[in-house]
């Protein structure tokens, strides 16, 4: 039986990184205040995902998905990039100025530094994104660091162990209601339902809590907007063929405005050396890729995102569905798992079997079904795709090779946002939302910095 009080002054829903650095802050700067992490998944040495762990080839659909849910949330598994910039990772300067989404950004870097994150930092090169606009391609640029998938995880397990003794870490409680005028949060665990009552309530539920948060503040009658919809593919590759960018700003992150539509298409989550994963979000497989920090661990490959961009207009309000939706039928038509197939097979209207796949040059990391992704990419989604990849293709010469490997579905869906005051929820009095799951970022740092302001904001009240 987990040990709890009856009433916290902040309770936060979600263990994530924008959960833990406000009750960082919180607990640093009013070490009276009693505080709780209310959080669905496992805590962080339990996370333990059975294919990483070669006990499983394909994804067994864990009651908690290890990758997606736990302390540290998603991002405990990921690359651990930590993104120095507001040219992109989420959409805080809309809030505040980027003076200030900066300086909360280094605070959190400082933060993550003094328990173990590396200092190194890439730098912005102009003269590749001068190569990119030679043809027609945009990056962004940022100050980037590569905790690691490994350097990462050790990072914010010593960051959740400095707080054990000044917080209440409640694993395993799933949050399923909270009353915003009596202030109470009503949560289950193995032991059943309970209900405690909060001062201060943070919503900090990440990406795998979006739906659930949503959802709350239909009920709630608070307004949302929704955020667009990203969906594609997790590209593999050798790792040589864009070693020189990933040598020289570690993540190139470019986009680019297809000629058949003028749709907008976006290359992020670069991973040197690394291989592609497996995601449960709410029972639908979709992919992602992490990379370590130890050459060790390094592959001969990298991957990368690849995700066309859908921005829906009225009547239409189920962006997330949609996404869930295309995402499902590649577990449909994979027999409950993740499809891979060559580009040049997709390009000849082709599936790749299991034959053709022992065929390719570019051995994949991820043990997928071997398919025919137009049977669940739209048709508009996967031109584009095809596009950007010869696009690419001339920057980085064998981008678009036959043995290229297209791993589907990726998919970022964005949580429809709240109508906050200072990220206070309309129509509410102290009750908060930060991160990813509630549209406001969509990066480690931005979270981070989310966090950490929503709590000095708490602080000055």
């Amino acid at each position: 039986m987990q040990y709890y009080k009856n009433r916290y002054d902040v309770a936060i829903i979600g263990g994530g990184i924008g959960g833990i650095m406000a009750a960082h802050r919180l607990s640093e700067k009013a070490p009276a205040l009693k505080i709780c992490i209310l959080e669905k998944g496992k805590d962080l040495l339990d996370r333990v995902c059975p294919i990483i762990t070669k006990q499983a080839k394909a994804c067994v659909k864990c009651k908690s998905c290890a990758i997606m849910e736990g302390m540290a949330g998603a991002g405990a598994f990921s690359d651990g990039k930590y993104v120095i910039s507001t040219e992109y990772g989420g959409w805080l300067t809309e809030f505040m100025p980027p003076e200030t989404v900066i300086e909360y950004i280094e605070q959190a870097d400082k933060i993550l530094t003094a328990h173990g994150a590396t200092t190194e930092r890439y730098m912005p090169d102009n003269e590749l994104k001068k190569l990119c606009l030679r043809h027609d391609l945009h990056m962004s640029q940022a100050q980037l660091k590569h905790l690691g998938t490994d350097a990462n995880f050790d990072t914010m397990r010593k960051l959740i162990d400095s707080l054990r003794d000044k917080v209440d870490i409640l694993v395993g409680a799933n949050v399923t209601d909270a009353d915003k005028t009596a202030h109470t949060v009503t949560f289950c665990d193995s032991d059943g339902e309970h209900v405690i009552e909060a001062g201060i309530i943070v919503f900090a539920v990440g990406r795998a809590g979006s739906s659930f948060f949503s959802k709350w503040c239909k009920k709630n009658g608070i307004p949302l907007t929704n955020n667009q919809v990203d969906i594609g593919v997790r590209v593999e590759l050798p790792a040589m063929v864009w070693e020189g960018f990933s040598k020289k700003i570690y993540e190139p992150k470019i986009w680019y405005r297809s000629k058949q539509y003028g749709d907008t298409t976006r290359m992020f989550c670069f991973n040197e050396g690394g291989l592609v994963v497996t995601e449960n979000t709410g029972g639908v497989l979709t992919v992602n890729g992490h990379a370590y920090r130890d050459k060790a661990r390094k592959t001969e490959n990298s991957n990368f995102a690849l995700l066309s961009t859908s921005r829906f207009t009225e009547p239409f309000r189920e962006p997330i569905e949609y996404a869930r939706h295309v995402a499902s039928l590649a577990n449909l038509i994979s027999g409950g798992s993740v499809l891979v197939q060559r580009l040049g097979d997709l390009e000849q209207g082709r599936r790749t079997d299991v034959k053709r796949l022992a065929q390719s040059t570019v051995r994949p990391t991820l043990d997928a079904v071997a398919g025919d992704l137009s049977l669940c990419l739209p048709k508009r989604q996967l031109d584009n795709i095809v596009e950007t990849l010869h696009a690419l293709d001339k920057i980085a010469p064998g981008t678009a090779n036959y043995d290229t490997l297209l791993y589907g579905v990726e998919c970022k869906y964005y949580s429809a946002r709240p109508e906050t005051v200072d990220f206070e929820l309309a129509g509410t009095e102290n009750v908060y939302a930060v991160g990813d799951g509630a549209g406001f970022t969509r990066s480690l740092s931005q979270a981070a910095a989310n966090g950490l302001y929503v709590a000095d904001h708490i602080l000055k009240k």
